[in-house]
């Protein structure tokens, strides 16, 4: 007959022997659920690394077209300067014209045409058909 001692030992060792089991099922079900999540760490760390080149490329771009389009309004700037002067003066070179066409014609208005005797109306300086109209410009004819 077997003795309750050795039946206990027995169902014991049983006992021990499914623990440990037991413990090495969990063990190597928590070893296989690090290593997904070290994979999946892995995974999202490599798209975030994507992502950062992304938007580093994107930013490289938006620094260039910005640099880009500075310069195009610097040198709109610098030729909006040049006409503006350009128009200045022509205004001013107009209105000094403008000025000598009106001198001309109160000096015409005060000069008896019939004491000057000149034969050729073209040679004559104080016979000026077209005096009586201003000269108009505009800073577009001078535009290229």
């Amino acid at each position: 007959m077997a003795s309750p001692s050795g039946n206990s030992s027995s169902g014991s060792d049983d006992l021990k022997q499914l623990m440990d089991q037991r413990k090495r099922k969990r063990m190597i079900s928590n070893r296989e659920s690090a290593r997904r999540s070290r994979m999946k760490k892995q995974t999202h760390l490599n798209e975030l690394m994507a992502q950062v080149n992304q938007l580093k490329e994107q930013n490289n771009q938006i620094v260039s077209n910005i640099n880009m389009v500075s310069q195009v309004y610097l040198n709109v700037e610098a030729e909006n300067s040049v006409l503006r002067a350009q128009m200045a003066e022509l205004s001013n070179r107009l209105q000094s014209l403008n000025e000598i066409i009106n001198c001309i014609n109160s000096a015409n208005s005060t000069i008896d045409e019939t004491e000057i005797n000149c034969e050729d109306d073209f040679l004559n300086p104080w016979n000026l058909l077209h005096a009586n109209q201003p000269i108009m410009a505009s800073a577009d004819a001078f535009m290229y």
